[in-house]
């Protein structure tokens, strides 16, 4: 059962959030207790005592928090919000359904809040999804439209004391700027004024699925910036009603870079930004690495600029944005130069954007990978070999551990092993270690100075506490 009630009447309903501490379901919760709502929650990493710094702030916040046994689910009003993989065995689905609870998944309650804003500007693609959402969110903040920004990683740039975990930005303008998911199909939901598609590659689904799904995302909008470096996505050029390009290499792009004008370093880069709608040029300075945050920049630009903002003005905006936690997040570097970053990479494209911004300057590569699920291996386990083998020089190495694994029926037959194998037989150097902590020291073992150690997942918070004990370790 979907809950039917209007968006605007949806903060008078008390609700309860299945995974409350998840990378989706805690900007959502957050959005919805600022704009008044009672929200409570359980998580299966309470359960476990994992980042319970994370859920100390949500209860100082005033979130209700509960074992994940069904017990917060105590009134018939309450609206259950759990993600479409939640199993119906959870107690939380088990207590709704006994007392007539209306449920909703995650994307059915972001896009009723979403369509109901008088500006959408929502952000697809199988990667950069939550970079572009960060920069388009701070370009729209730092112009003055006071947007609310729903993300799945925390925007740096919105961290305080109070807000540690910025993920979401809840504001009273008109602007409501999210990231979008076309791995459950969801991305249909939503009606954007603006549709910004960033690239299509193979993730969750096939190579036609993902073409449907992103054709019927542009044709939806009003407005749809596209790729143009990206062959699939300017291949659905032809849905748009309306189209505004973006591109560093394709000529004829709208908003792109002069050539010749990239100039780059291990942190950061710059660039001169043209309009080629009258020629006019811009001095970007962005404080990121890499030719994907160049083209994610490049993005924002085009997206802000389809919703009202002047080209100078989005790319003045971006030499202040300070990036996402877990998005390229350098720990630190040693005394010795051993540097450790902190990156979300998991799917074969944001994998290889990562590696090669690594190997655009010198020194060894330590890829420290760990799995999202066993599904994905499934999945997307050969392309990501290929990738690692292809990107990674002879002297870099691959270190993979299992898969996370949180519970479930999912098969695990098949697991990192498999993909340590498919790397060695395309030529790389790959190291199978199934224990986290062991892969930790493992590295410890072998780092020399000025390695660069790369800890790379999703779905796992304690990556990050991971990283940072391999930096200590130094």
């Amino acid at each position: 059962m979907t809950d039917t009630a209007a968006p605007q009447q949806l903060e008078n309903r008390p609700w309860f959030f299945c995974g409350i501490g998840g990378s989706g379901m805690l900007p959502l919760a957050q959005i919805l207790k600022a704009r008044g709502a009672q929200v409570a929650g359980s998580d299966r990493s309470l359960d476990q005592g994992r980042t319970p710094e994370k859920f100390a702030w949500l209860e100082s916040r005033g979130f209700a928090l509960f074992p994940q046994d069904g017990s917060g689910i105590t009134d018939p009003q309450q609206i259950l919000v759990a993600s479409a993989a939640v199993e119906d065995t959870v107690p939380e689905m088990i207590r709704a359904m006994e007392l007539g609870c209306a449920r909703m998944t995650r994307a059915e309650l972001l896009s009723a809040l979403f369509n109901s804003s008088k500006t959408g500007v929502a952000i697809g693609g199988t990667s950069g999804k939550s970079t572009v959402t960060g920069m388009l969110g701070w370009i729209l903040h730092a112009v003055g439209r006071k947007p609310t920004i729903m993300n799945g990683a925390v925007m740096k740039n919105f961290v305080s004391d109070d807000t540690p975990f910025a993920s979401a930005v809840v504001g009273n303008g008109d602007a409501f700027v999210s990231e979008v998911d076309e791995s459950d199909g969801s991305i249909a939901l939503y009606r954007p004024n603006v549709a910004v598609l960033l690239n299509v590659s193979l993730d969750h689904k096939s190579m036609e699925e993902l073409r449907a799904l992103f054709g019927g995302f542009l044709a939806a909008s009003k407005v749809a910036v596209i790729n143009a470096d990206d062959p699939e996505a300017l291949a659905l050029l032809p849905y748009a009603k309306s189209a505004l390009t973006f591109g560093i290499e394709q000529e004829l792009a709208q908003i792109g870079v002069v050539p010749g004008s990239i100039a780059d370093s291990p942190v950061r880069q710059a660039a001169l930004i043209i309009d080629r709608h009258d020629g006019r040029e811009y001095p970007l300075t962005l404080h990121l690495p890499g030719r994907h945050n160049l083209s994610n920049a490049l993005a924002a630009i085009a997206g802000a600029v389809a919703a009202g903002v002047p080209v100078q003005q989005a790319v003045a905006a971006l030499a202040t944005f300070a990036g996402l936690a877990r998005r390229f997040d350098i720990i630190g570097t040693s005394t010795s130069a051993i540097t450790v970053i902190d990156d979300f990479g998991h799917n074969p494209e944001k994998c290889g954007a990562t590696l090669r911004t690594l190997r655009q300057h010198p020194g060894r590569v330590i890829a420290f990978f760990q799995p999202h699920g066993y599904g994905p291996l499934h999945q997307m386990g050969a392309e990501l070999a290929e990738t690692f083998a292809r990107e990674l020089e002879p002297s870099d190495l691959t270190i993979m551990c299992d898969p996370v694994y949180y519970g479930g029926t999912v098969d695990q037959s098949e697991g990192s092993e498999r993909i340590v194998r498919l790397i060695e037989e395309a030529g790389g150097d790959a190291e199978y270690i199934p224990n986290r902590k062991d892969c930790g020291d493992r590295i410890a073992q072998i780092v020399r100075p000025g390695d660069r150690v790369v800890v790379m997942g999703a779905r796992d918070d304690t990556l990050t506490t991971f990283a940072r004990s391999i930096f200590e370790k130094f």
